[in-house]
C-alpha cells in the first residue's frame, strides 16, 4: 500500500509539472503572438511564438521553484521567463500593451474553458470522475485548475504582472502617473498580497464554482 501511495504522488507532481510547463508555454507563446500580430516581431524572431516549453524556461522559475513545491509536498507552480516587446514596432504602443498583457491570461482562461468542456463531454460517457480519479482526470483536473488559477495570479493589477499592463492602457493622465509610482515597490506588494492570503481569498471561489462544475 505504501509503494501504491508513493507512486500515485509521483505520478500526481508529474502530471502538475507537465500541466505547468504547457500552461507557461500557451501563455508566453500568446503574449509573443500577440506582438507580432500588432506589428512586434521581436518574440517571434527569438522563437518565442511556440508551445514548445524549451524556449520559455526560466531555470528559477521554471525549474528550481516548482522542484522546491514538490519537496516542500506543495502544489505545482512556477513561470517562464518573460516574452520581449519592443513597443517602437507598436502600432499603438498604450493600446497595444494592453492587449499583449491580456493574451495570456486571456490564454489559459480559454485552455481551462476548453478542458471544462472536454472533462463535462467525458464525464457523460463515464470516462472520468472526481470520485475514483484515473489518469485522464488528473490531467484534465490539473489542465483546468492550474490554466484559472495562472490565469487569476497574473490579472492580479500589480507590476510586473499583466494585469499591471492592462490597467496602465486603460488609466491616463495623472491616474497614470500616480499608477506608475508603484512599480519599483510592486515585488514586496505581491509578496504582502500572497502571504496575507488575499489570492487565495479572489482564487478560491472561483475554484470552488469550477470543481462543483466538474464534480
Amino acid at each position: 500500500m505504501l509503494f501504491i501511495h508513493i507512486m500515485q504522488k509521483i505520478l500526481t507532481y508529474v502530471i502538475q509539472f507537465a500541466v505547468v510547463m504547457f500552461a507557461i508555454s500557451i501563455h508566453e507563446a500568446a503574449h509573443g503572438w500577440m506582438a507580432n500580430y500588432l506589428g512586434d516581431p521581436t518574440a517571434k524572431n527569438q522563437g518565442r511564438v511556440t508551445l514548445n516549453p524549451i524556449a520559455h524556461i526560466d531555470l528559477v522559475g521554471t525549474i528550481i521553484f516548482p522542484l522546491l513545491l514538490i519537496a516542500m509536498g506543495a502544489p505545482v507552480f512556477g513561470w517562464a521567463k518573460p516574452v520581449m516587446v519592443n513597443p517602437y514596432n507598436l502600432r499603438n504602443p498604450r493600446r497595444d500593451n494592453m492587449f499583449i498583457s491580456a493574451s495570456g491570461p486571456g490564454a489559459n482562461i480559454l485552455a481551462s474553458i476548453s478542458g471544462i468542456i472536454l472533462f463535462i463531454i467525458l464525464k457523460s460517457f463515464n470516462i472520468v470522475s472526481l470520485v475514483n480519479p484515473g489518469i485522464i482526470t488528473l490531467i484534465l483536473f490539473y489542465l483546468i485548475i492550474i490554466n484559472i488559477f495562472l490565469a487569476i495570479f497574473n490579472l492580479i493589477p500589480i507590476p510586473p504582472l499583466d494585469g499591471s499592463g492592462i490597467i496602465e492602457g486603460l488609466l491616463k493622465g495623472e491616474a497614470l502617473e500616480s499608477y506608475q509610482k508603484i512599480k519599483p515597490f510592486g515585488f514586496i506588494i505581491l509578496i504582502v498580497i500572497i502571504y496575507a492570503g488575499f489570492l487565495d481569498i479572489i482564487a478560491r471561489p472561483i475554484l470552488n464554482f469550477i470543481i462543483n462544475i466538474l464534480a
